[in-house]
């Protein structure tokens, strides 16, 4: 089937990231000024040329067919395992973060542009193991995940790396692996962070209240000996209900081996995790449940971002008219918090109007990946709604207080040229499959 020049483009799409682009150029600008009106920064400058290279390369994408991609997928997770070990080695540190490369002003950030390689490669490999039994599948899939993000890891960029686990899952999800097995990762990864923040939580807000007493059982998370031996006893209990599940068959042994592993995982994780994590990360973590206990620190941030989306009410401020972000109470203004600009000045109708864009975004992109006859497509925009969905849950969700602050940009809007250049390669990429989702040729020479 052959597609003309013009109908390779979706171009309600398009119109849909530009109206995007362009409200974020706005409010980058008004973060920018600051409370006498003086324009500060020109980072405004910087985006409209990094939308514009972008646009280009969205265009030149979306007239490839994506099939090509393919056959480079390995070369390019390689690629992106070779960025991220030179960064590590000799990127520059921005925001206490190793995470950057380039020379003088101009960089990029690996790790950014690094999702669009890992969802080509991990779509390549679940398009060509499909016969692969379902957990070996997952355990490899999740194991391509884990290179990279162990590295990211390193740079310190926590925010990034999070990224990268549900695009894993989501891709999971949407091929015949069991959902349990989806669940274990994220029950293990959720009582993780519980066990990993508990001490501090305890430490930092629950003891800081004078009438508040020592909460015993957190003892166990603060005396080494006591949790090494709770991690004990639940692994032998899962070990004894797995040798139970494989003599007898019964299936309440398989989910007591589930239960159990989950837990002993979990502590023996978190105990890694309070190692690796700097004590402000996980800070960020817990101040979201009151921020209020550390006003003039860590829960700083989540305050001035609700009072400026408070602020704003049902038509906002006007534009340039934002008292927040012009007296600098908000951190990052252009980057992680421009969803707090955006509200304050434009209100509730701005926001709901960014709110409609991404929704129609979101809908355009599974009705790809419903109409598309080529798997390797299939999984290719899974994964792109994955990714964005995530950025912009847990963006949104950071800026009303409803999520941890962790550093993740708002696709189209956050000041940032490698963050911007991998949304719009990942649009060309989507205009791509969607103009050859009736071509079941898997073939390209």
């Amino acid at each position: 089937m052959k597609v003309k020049f013009f109908e390779r483009f979706d171009y309600f799409l398009i119109l849909c990231i530009t109206i995007l682009c362009a409200f974020g150029v706005l409010f980058i600008y008004s973060s920018g000024i600051d409370s006498d009106g003086v324009l500060k920064s020109r980072e405004y400058l910087k985006q409209i040329i990094w939308f514009s290279l972008g646009f280009v390369v969205m265009i030149i994408v979306a007239l490839v067919d994506y099939r090509h991609f393919k056959r480079y997928s390995k070369w390019g997770y390689l690629l992106l395992l070779a960025m991220l070990l030179f960064t590590l080695l000799n990127g520059t540190i921005v925001n206490n973060a190793r995470s950057w490369i380039g020379v003088g002003s101009l960089g990029i950030q690996p790790s950014e542009l690094g999702k669009v390689l890992f969802i080509l490669f991990l779509a390549s490999y679940m398009d060509k193991s499909s016969k692969v039994p379902p957990l070996r599948r997952f355990i490899t899939a999740l194991l391509i995940m884990a290179v990279p993000m162990l590295l990211i890891l390193r740079q310190p960029d926590l925010g990034t790396a999070c990224v990268y686990l549900p695009i894993c899952l989501f891709m999971c999800y949407m091929t015949d692996i069991p959902f349990r097995y989806i669940a274990y990762i994220l029950l293990l990864g959720f009582t993780t962070i519980i066990l990993t923040v508990l001490p501090v939580w305890h430490t930092k807000i629950w003891l800081s209240a004078s009438s508040h007493q020592a909460i015993a059982v957190i003892s166990i998370l603060t005396n080494m000996k006591l949790r090494f031996t709770v991690i004990a006893i639940l692994a032998l209990i899962a070990f004894l209900s797995l040798l139970g599940y494989l003599t007898f068959k019964k299936v309440y042994y398989y989910w007591l081996t589930y239960t159990f592993s989950v837990l002993s995982l979990s502590f023996l994780l978190s105990i890694a995790a309070g190692k690796v994590l700097h004590e402000y990360q996980i800070q960020r973590l817990i101040i979201f449940i009151d921020p209020y206990t550390d006003r003039l620190k860590t829960g700083w941030n989540i305050i001035q971002s609700i009072t400026a989306i408070g602020a704003g009410k049902f038509t906002g401020r006007g534009y340039l008219g934002g008292i927040q972000s012009h007296l600098r109470y908000l951190p990052e203004q252009s980057t992680d918090f421009i969803f707090s600009i955006l509200a304050e000045e434009a209100g509730f109708i701005g926001g709901t109007l960014v709110f409609s864009l991404f929704l129609v975004i979101f809908i355009k992109i599974i009705k790809i990946i419903k109409t598309t006859t080529n798997t390797y497509g299939y999984f290719i925009a899974s994964g792109i709604l994955g990714m964005m969905f995530f950025h912009f849950s847990i963006n949104v969700g950071m800026v009303m207080g409803i999520m941890p602050v962790t550093g993740i940009p708002l696709p189209f809007l956050s000041y940032g040229g490698s963050s911007l250049l991998t949304n719009m390669i990942s649009i060309g990429l989507l205009m791509s499959i969607n103009s050859r989702r009736l071509e079941f040729e898997t073939n390209i020479i």
